[in-house]
């Protein structure tokens, strides 16, 4: 762990599992904005939300961890009465998270192994440009074949779903909203399309000598509008 907003965020997500109330301290609720749209806003404060679900004995375990500047994001396991597989991006103002996103699935087969260790800090920008591209011409536009930015020789699928070639084809992915990165590791916000219903794709991608090495995802549903229990998007 190798910053205090890191460590924060760590101990955070795990406050799920403990309860610990010190752990939502992190959080300026006063200015806390909520994109899961199933998570109600307001009413019950963190502090008695964490208490109340470590009851049910989850357990939390963060794989990944990474920071961005003011974003700190990371891949997580959530075991409560089923094992998913998450996402999850804060945003710091000062010392302190003021914004929330996440997208959590079902675990389908392993989703989480692979590659740890954060180098090439000072290519940071570098790839996440190159994942900004994949994403835009690969993706969205499809004028590009996968293969152009990926290494064939050495790239690892972790995805659920399908490998990368098929979700191409299938999925629409229509607005990149963010690209977050930390050296060789790049994570990318899209929202579009799975055969039809309005999804949330993150995906995640390790980078080595300008090409795409390793990729994780996760895909959710977005609930329609008049279920949502906030006002402030998924995105």
């Amino acid at each position: 762990m190798d910053s205090i907003r890191k460590k924060r965020v760590f101990d955070l997500l795990k406050g799920i599992e403990t309860g610990d109330p010190e752990s939502v301290k992190v959080v300026n609720e006063d200015k806390y904005i909520q994109h899961n749209p199933q998570t109600l806003e307001g009413g019950e404060g963190l502090a008695q939300l964490f208490k109340r679900l470590s009851k049910m004995n989850p357990k939390v375990e963060i794989v990944r961890l990474f920071e961005d500047e003011d974003y700190v994001f990371g891949q997580t396991i959530y075991n409560f009465d089923t094992e998913r597989i998450g996402f999850e991006v804060f945003r710091y103002e000062g010392d302190q998270v003021v914004e929330h996103w996440d997208n959590i699935q079902l675990r389908v087969g392993d989703m989480i192994s692979g590659s740890t260790e954060i180098k090439d800090l000072s290519l940071t920008n570098k790839n996440k440009e190159l994942v900004s591209r994949f994403i835009k011409t690969v993706f969205i536009d499809k004028e590009v074949e996968a293969e152009a930015f990926i290494d064939k020789d050495s790239f690892v699928e972790h995805s659920s779903l399908m490998p990368i070639q098929e979700k191409i084809k299938i999925m629409e992915y229509q607005t990149n909203h963010r690209v977050l990165g930390e050296g060789n590791f790049i994570l990318s916000v899209t929202e579009g399309e799975n055969r039809g219903e309005h999804t949330s794709f993150y995906d995640l991608f390790r980078a080595d000598e300008g090409k795409i090495v390793e990729h994780w995802d996760t895909t959710e549903k977005v609930p329609p509008r008049s279920d949502w229990k906030n006002e402030n998007g998924k995105f």
